[in-house]
């Protein structure tokens, strides 16, 4: 079975990595929505949970079997720990005291810690001069993007920041150690079922025992709307394309979607909202845009092959 992954991304790679980023931009929207009328880890449990039953109903029809050994299992619980159960209960706590733009900025630290774990546990990825500089333009360009004025938050809601921090650190590790279940032969679809479910299983009793949300008023019909759009495409449909991602370009590469998020979410409210472009969003895009070739790699090798 083939276990390398593509140094460089193919175009098929940029495609998934830009639906992506589309359904995880959106992520920040829908939880902004639910955090008005629920507490965070109910919120966090319905998402995964949704997401798993639809996830379990693909697999079904689609033929495919459920994952059944016990090691699988192990990993899968692991794994639905480090990128569920624990980064979207920081984020969605994180988001109930600090807004989402400070929010999206502080995940978009995600590459930088990817490219640390992966280069000290994965001997395809390692640190490299390119990567560190384009991800540091890359961050740029998302500060310049979602706009300066909200790190004017920095230092306020500490605690908050530092969760959303936390969960950046997870999802390094998660990436990293996702890599594992292409070796031993579980399709995309296979592991986010399993990581879901997983995921569920821990998060149903801590959120009973904490906030009891059978004794909580009934959502709005908005409420419910975003939390059902956060489990069908932000999580169900988003985790077989990362796993897909995942498999094919590495950690490095897929955690790259925290550039793109804010790129997609401001060009969505554009062309479905009627929002304004700014100069600073184009500024932004541009330092995105350069911070991606340059981790990509191409253009800049080329650029070295004209100037000899």
């Amino acid at each position: 079975m083939k276990t390398a992954i593509n140094s460089v991304m193919t175009l098929k790679d940029w495609g998934m990595l830009l639906s992506l980023s589309m359904l995880w931009g959106g992520s920040f929207f829908f939880v902004g929505v639910a955090v008005s009328e629920l507490p965070p880890l109910t919120i966090v449990t319905l998402r995964v949970s949704i997401a798993a039953l639809i996830l379990w109903a693909v697999l079904f029809f689609s033929g495919q079997k459920a994952p059944r050994s016990a090691a699988l299992w192990r990993s899968l619980f692991i794994m639905g720990l480090i990128t569920n159960v624990i980064p979207f209960s920081l984020i969605v706590w994180g988001q109930t005291y600090i807004a989402s733009g400070l929010a999206s900025i502080l995940n978009a630290t995600t590459p930088m810690f990817t490219v640390v774990i992966a280069g000290l546990l994965l001997a395809d990825e390692r640190i490299t001069p390119r990567k560190i500089i384009g991800i540091v333009i890359g961050f740029f360009g998302v500060t310049v993007l979602i706009g300066p004025a909200a790190l004017k938050e920095l230092g306020s809601d500490t605690l908050a920041q530092l969760a959303v921090l936390g969960a950046t650190i997870s999802y390094g590790f998660s990436t990293t150690y996702g890599r594992r279940f292409k070796t031993m032969g579980v399709t995309p679809l296979q592991t986010s079922v399993g990581q879901l479910t997983a995921a569920t299983i821990m998060l149903l009793p801590i959120m009973f025992f904490i906030e009891r949300p059978d004794q909580l008023a009934n959502p709005s019909t908005e409420v419910w709307m975003a939390v059902i759009s956060l489990g069908a495409f932000s999580t169900a449909l988003a985790f077989i394309l990362f796993f897909k991602i995942l498999s094919s370009a590495g950690a490095t590469n897929v955690s790259l979607v925290t550039f793109l998020a804010p790129v997609t979410a401001i060009l969505l409210g554009w062309l479905i909202l009627d929002e304004r472009l700014n100069s600073e969003h184009f500024i932004g895009m541009l330092f995105i845009g350069i911070g991606l070739a340059a981790i990509d790699g191409r253009l800049w090798a080329k650029l070295r092959r004209s100037t000899t």
